[in-house]
């Protein structure tokens, strides 16, 4: 059976798409994109991603999540808190049957993010509950992890999570081997291309945990340009040569991997 691109991680519900999104998506499946994972950071996002599930049933893959950081005033971010997730609760169970993942969740405990310890008891207590709704649900989970990647890792392991992908992970190789032999994925951006320090990481991690991801509209290869999902090619590309391998062969396994995190995405 031969498999398109999944781009495991992207944020098509965002604003930068909405003026050219026909064009973005027309651009995506050019490229042999066969699938978006569609994640959300927060509950007024929801409505869009099932709209844009029912406009392209074959491509949109909807998750439902409220991410560790949350918009403050003007372009601040703040942590999220309990009472974030309180609207959007009711939603993940309504719309069950949708979604193939609860994403985007996690932790971020980036210092002027995160700066005191009560933020970073609000994420802990927003994640811990986001993984009991995806295990309620039998569903994977999409996951965040900044300046906090082995304590998501052990979070997880702690709640019995056995189905995670880590997107644009940073951590120590280390701490990304504990999450391989917990059975964890990990996605990357075509950002990676302009990160030699990731390239230990790709060559650590085997090939049977990795999965291609954007994250469009940010981490393209240039950062000051919106990037989108036909840019998989180039993550596709980048680790192929980190490994030592063909895109070919890239583009398959990760494809297989991410039916396997998330076989309700698979329409085929």
């Amino acid at each position: 059976m031969e498999y398109g691109f999944v781009d495991s991680h992207c944020h098509i519900s965002a604003n930068e798409f909405e003026e050219d999104l026909e064009d973005v998506i027309q651009r995506s499946t050019e490229a042999g994109v066969q699938t978006l994972v569609a994640v959300t950071e927060e509950v007024g996002e929801f409505a869009r991603v099932l709209q844009l599930q029912e406009r392209y049933p074959d491509l949109v893959a909807p998750c439902f999540g409220v991410h560790p950081l949350q918009a403050g005033g003007g372009s601040e971010q703040r942590s999220a808190t309990p009472r974030d997730l309180e609207a959007a609760l009711p939603e993940f169970y309504k719309h069950r049957e949708r979604l193939v993942a609860v994403g985007e969740i996690g932790l971020d405990f980036t210092p002027w993010c995160a700066p005191t310890q009560q933020d970073r008891d609000d994420q802990m207590s927003v994640f811990v509950k986001q993984l009991s709704v995806a295990r309620e649900l039998d569903l994977p989970v999409n996951v965040h992890s900044r300046s906090a990647a082995k304590v998501t890792i052990a979070t997880m392991r702690e709640q019995g999570v056995s189905r995670a992908l880590l997107h644009n992970f940073a951590g120590k190789p280390s701490v990304a081997l504990e999450g391989v032999r917990a059975g964890y994925f990990f996605s990357f951006p075509p950002a990676v291309c302009r990160n030699q320090q990731r390239d230990k990481l790709i060559q650590r991690i085997p090939l049977e945990h990795i999965c291609l991801e954007t994250d469009s509209p940010a981490l393209g290869p240039d950062k000051h340009v919106r990037n989108e999902p036909s840019n998989i090619v180039l993550s596709c590309r980048h680790i192929a040569k980190v490994k030592g391998l063909s895109p070919q062969t890239v583009q398959l396994v990760t494809a297989q991997n991410a039916y396997r995190l998330f076989p309700k995405a698979n329409r085929r």
